[in-house]
């Protein structure tokens, strides 16, 4: 299992097509990948579910913890870092 913090960049945050990107990338890995709120520990989400990663409300600014588990959780989780670090294509 690893973890990494990140934070949410893109101006609009974890909208609806990110929140897709974001999940249409963890479910291309085999490895369970969660995603926690660092402002309310009580939020967590399953980042392979649309409505539980929706349901964060992850603006801009906000940090998540990503944790992954798996064969795979390396490469899940380096996906996951440089789609939230590339704004999820938004380019602002």
């Amino acid at each position: 299992m690893i973890r990494k913090s990140l934070v949410i960049q893109n101006r609009l945050g974890l909208h609806a097509r990110a929140a897709s990107l974001f999940v249409k990338t963890a479910a291309s890995f085999g490895a369970a990948i969660t995603v926690k709120h660092q402002d309310d520990s009580s939020r967590e989400a399953n980042g392979k579910s649309i409505m539980s990663v929706m349901v964060l409300e992850a603006t801009q600014g906000t940090e998540l913890e990503i944790i992954a588990d798996g064969d795979d959780a390396e490469e899940a989780l380096a996906a996951l870092e440089s789609l939230i670090n590339d704004k999820f294509g938004e380019g602002e």
